[in-house]
């Protein structure tokens, strides 16, 4: 070993020439998981430090359309220090007399005690006092979106709920606003005493009531969670505390960084063909030393082990550079980030995120080194002096099971890391279904390229480049690795983008409602039909009652125990009744007309499945604090893709008897037609809540847009590490490409056409790459839209274009340049020196 350390410590001191391709593999994929993870870690932990902020106190009581009883309210403030009553609605916001202009806004009502923890910030500064108000109206707070949207500043009146508000100030932060989750409309704060007995709060109206505590200090926050569970029994309420205050974005955050990080992998893949692609060419190079090391009696273990000394030296160089530039783009857009974030985040050097992405570098150049390094074993002094390198094409079985089990550590840790198995497997498993497709694609078009030479007789410049792709030292394989795993992961994003926006754009016009509408009260139903039937721009309108429950048990087990983590399982959902299925029944029986007896159920069949509900199951729903226990006797095809109304879970008239309740309507109308429509209705009934669908699909697709925008950035890196493998692969070709001009210029080719030559050859293999892309892109697009989405999915032919211009422009780029050198040589010199 002391042996191998001088020879390793010897050769290094020729630096790192050769080198640079898997350095900047390494650093560029390390980097960009180092960043995610910053990033990631830093919002994590924003999320922890302040979760008595987010939250807004230590702990929260919430209850769903409906206040807490005085006995509940009692107990509550026994168990605190403060408290203070928070209640969140929506509902729409109108200036004029005539509500011409009109905006959905997501409403805080809140008591004088708010907030406990952290501050609001308002433009001007007028402090909480303000929501008093002034000349006899109470004061109202707008987001300024909501402010420039209706046109009004402080001092303007507005109308919420049929009633007169004065615009106070603009609304820039909440310090509970996190927690909040995603709302259709900006949002507005109220004092709560200003519509504690306006209808808006009326019984059956969709509301959440929360009460912030601060808790003594030194409370167990696992007891204090018990004993609330506890109290509070088959009443409705839903615990949470500072611990996790947000979970909603934490999951987002999670998920999101995994994802982002998954792709990452797919950029140190990519980079793994550079590293392997260098260490082939430096063991090639380096065949003299190892003839002489060998003459001179050197083992093969100790030859390997010098190497293998080198290249972890050369590795960890790569990673610390990565983990720098990684760090130091995280530092240098610190400002951006805490901006562009809806909380206070700190930028910091973390070593999990660092140590992570570390890993990960070191996992990929072992695995795409040990290949090309193990093949020393089969060199014999004799042949390496004869300059011929064919050795075995398999590495030997203990180099083979060294792979293999590094290969499954990579899984396990990304899975570890991400916490997100499926997800894990199905990216890396794509990522190595990817780099196969690919192999056999260069295969293929090595083939394609050799069968089609005859057909270029005539035509030199042709005929040449089929024979460069086609032939033995063909760079084929490496630009279709390098740059087809880049283009594939931008083609899926493109694809899937285009494919959501498609099906949102052309779809869902066509079937979805112009408006839902909620809070509509039991004795308005009628009147508010009536008003609709009279307007002849109304295609159809469809009204049904709706209260919101949770299900908490299945078969009287916890129903996340039994079902998972299912969004069925997870907070309130929307429960009807109806005396007749309004969708086909899958499976079971219908109630009978006017049925009177025990609860009885009816549930979508493809949730139910998700959740291996089954006919005969007992499910309980918590309905404003009263659980009720109903058999599953039928399953229905409900299809929520429509856009139109449909609810998971259906109940029998009877078993909602006397429960308080709203009525849920769909308008359909054109979209010219709406907006006369709203204001019909808003002069008829103030105290409605019209969500316009194409205002809250918008809001959708900003959402999957930005998201998008951030795979695509994780995705350029990739991109842009296999223009690093692509340049490095054109790089070690230019000595093949002297001679292949040398020989050309000898037989009487031009320079211009042996240029066309080489461009041709570039292009050709740019848009096979880019062709590759696009399949795997297509394909992943369908799966995505068709699959998991439910919608039709059509193939998107600008991006596709895109891509294969990307990929012709980025070999003809790396190709060119490095031909302009082997085009200057002369051929004698260079004929001469291959002798």
């Amino acid at each position: 070993m002391t042996l191998a350390f001088t020879i390793a410590r010897r050769e290094l001191r020729a630096g790192l020439r050769g080198f640079w391709v898997m350095l900047l593999c390494l650093m560029l994929g390390v980097a960009a998981i180092a960043a995610v993870g910053l990033v990631r870690s830093a919002i994590t932990s924003a999320l922890s430090d302040q979760g008595a902020v987010l939250l807004g106190g230590d702990a929260q009581y919430e209850f769903s359309y409906r206040r807490a009883k005085p006995d509940e309210l009692k107990w509550i403030t026994d168990h605190a220090t403060a408290v203070s009553e928070v209640i969140d609605f929506r509902s729409m916001l109108s200036t004029g007399t005539d509500a011409t202009q009109r905006a959905l806004t997501q409403v805080k009502a809140v008591d004088g005690a708010y907030p406990l923890e952290g501050k609001l910030e308002l433009d001007p500064p007028v402090g909480r006092a303000a929501l008093k108000g002034e000349n006899g109206l109470p004061g109202i707070f707008l987001d300024p979106i909501l402010a420039d949207r209706l046109a009004v500043k402080p001092g303007d009146t507005v109308r919420l709920g049929g009633q007169d508000f004065v615009m106070m100030a603009r609304l820039l932060r909440e310090p509970d606003s996190t927690g909040t989750g995603f709302a259709l409309g900006p949002n507005s704060i109220v004092a709560l005493s200003a519509i504690a007995d306006t209808p808006l709060l009326a019984p059956g109206s969709l509301f959440e009531t929360q009460y912030r505590v601060s808790l003594p200090a030194g409370t167990d926050l696992t007891v204090a969670k018990r004993q609330a569970e506890s109290h509070f029994k088959d009443a409705g309420m839903r615990w949470s505390d500072r611990r996790r205050a947000a979970p909603g974005a934490q999951r987002f955050v999670d998920r999101l960084g995994s994802f982002l990080v998954l792709v990452g992998l797919a950029g140190l893949a990519v980079g793994g063909v550079g590293i392997s692609a260098t260490v082939s060419s430096w063991v090639e190079r380096k065949s003299g030393t190892i003839a002489t090391l060998r003459a001179l009696g050197a083992t093969g273990a100790t030859i390997r082990a010098a190497f293998l000394i080198q290249l972890v030296a050369l590795g960890v160089v790569g990673i610390v550079a990565g983990l720098a530039l990684g760090a130091g783009l995280v530092f240098a857009a610190s400002g951006l980030i805490e901006n562009a974030l809806p909380i206070p985040v700190e930028i910091r050097l973390q070593p999990g995120p660092l140590g992570e992405a570390a890993l990960y570098g070191a996992l990929i150049a072992a695995i795409f080194a040990l290949w090309p390094l193990s093949r020393m074993a089969a060199m014999r002094a004799a042949t390496l002096y004869r300059d011929t390198m064919n050795g075995r094409r398999l590495p030997p079985w203990p180099t083979m099971t060294l792979t293999g089990v590094l290969l499954v550590v990579l899984v396990v840790v990304s899975a570890w890391f991400s916490g997100l198995w499926g997800l894990t497997l199905a990216s890396l498993g794509g990522i190595a279904l990817a780099l196969a497709i690919l192999s056999v694609a260069a295969w293929a078009i090595r083939v394609g390229a050799r069968g089609a030479q005859h057909l270029a007789r005539g035509r030199p410049a042709l005929r040449a480049a089929l024979a460069a792709i086609g032939g033995p030292r063909s760079e084929a394989r490496s630009v279709i690795l390098s740059l087809g795993l880049g283009l594939s992961v931008l083609a899926a994003v493109g694809q899937v983008d285009a494919g959501l926006r498609g099906a949102i754009s052309n779809d869902l016009p066509k079937i979805a409602p112009a408006y839902f509408v909620i809070d509509i009260q039991p004795d308005q139903i009628d009147p508010f039909k009536a008003l609709l039937a009279k307007m002849p721009a109304v295609s159809k309108v469809e009204a049904v009652p709706m209260l919101r429950g949770v299900i908490t048990k299945i078969n009287g087990q916890n129903a996340r125990k039994v079902g998972g983590e299912h969004w069925v399982l997870r907070g309130d959902r929307g429960v009807t009744y109806s005396e007749t299925p309004r969708e086909k029944l899958t499976a079971g029986t219908w109630w009978p007309k006017d049925y009177n007896g025990p609860p009885l159920a009816s549930f979508s069949a493809k949730e139910a499945a998700e959740i291996g509900l089954k006919l005969g199951d007992d499910i309980t729903v918590n309905i404003l604090g009263r659980d009720i226990t109903a058999k599953v006797t039928s399953f229905r095809d409900v299809n929520f893709s429509t856009g139109g109304i449909g609810f998971v879970l259906t109940l029998d008239p009877a078993a909602l008897q006397g429960a308080p309740h709203t009525w849920l309507a769909t308008i359909y109308a054109p979209p010219e037609a709406e907006a006369q429509v709203m204001r019909d209705l808003a002069k008829a009934f103030p105290n409605i809540t019209a969500i316009r669908v194409r205002d809250a699909i918008a809001r959708v697709t900003d959402a999957l847009s930005s998201i998008a925008r951030a795979t695509s950035l994780a995705a350029s890196v990739t991109l842009l590490t296999g223009f690093v493998v692509l340049i490095g692969a054109a790089a070690a070709g230019e000595r093949a490409r002297a001679w292949e001009a040398a020989m050309l210029k000898t037989l009487g080719a031009t320079r211009a056409t042996i240029l066309f030559s080489f461009a041709l050859r570039s292009a050709l293999m740019g848009a096979a790459a880019g062709v590759v892309a696009i399949a795997f892109g297509g394909l992943a697009g369908w799966a995505v839209v068709d699959l998991v989405m439910g919608a039709s999915y059509q193939f998107a032919p600008i991006p596709a274009l895109i891509i294969v211009a990307g990929g012709v422009v980025a070999t003809l780029a790396a190709g060119l340049v490095f031909a302009l050198r082997p085009l200057a040589a002369r051929p004698a010199g260079v004929l001469r020196a291959s002798e």
